[in-house]
């Protein structure tokens, strides 16, 4: 199992075109974890934003399950996103996928919307794939 989990905004980038589809594409072309909230998020955004009717947002999110392990959510990932919240001021909903990616053991969550590098619990980062790395300045000479 791969220990990457993927934020909704990494799938919708799927939707998209450009260096941060690519990203994406390239992202879950090798697998990882998503929970069932995300391809809930995933649907209203395919259906609002992007004007899929019910039968293309159903293929479209097949097609994410094809390369994605999806976790269920339960009272325990709610109570732990609860708790995880409050102690990392986490939204409501980051809060749920950030508890479906620990209980799932996974190191990586990526996401374009959570603090980059944050370290939670000392077993999972959030990574921005987009990021761009800090330019090199020239030592002095």
């Amino acid at each position: 199992m791969r220990a990457e989990f993927f934020d909704t905004n990494i799938i919708l980038y799927l939707l998209d075109e450009g260096p941060k589809a690519d990203r994406a594409t390239t992202l879950i072309a090798q697998g990882g974890l998503i929970s069932v909230q995300v391809l809930n998020e995933a649907l209203v955004n395919c259906l609002r934003k992007a004007r899929m009717d019910w039968s293309e947002a159903g293929r479209f999110l097949a097609h994410i399950r094809y390369f994605c392990e999806v976790r269920d959510l339960s009272a325990q990932t709610h109570d732990i996103g609860r708790a995880l919240g409050a102690r990392y001021k986490l939204s409501v909903y980051d809060a749920m996928i950030v508890a479906a990616a620990l209980e799932a053991g996974c190191t990586t969550l990526y996401s374009e919307d959570m603090q980059h590098g944050l370290m939670i619990e000392d077993q999972l980062r959030i990574d921005n794939p987009f990021r761009r790395p800090p330019a090199i300045t020239p030592a002095p000479r």
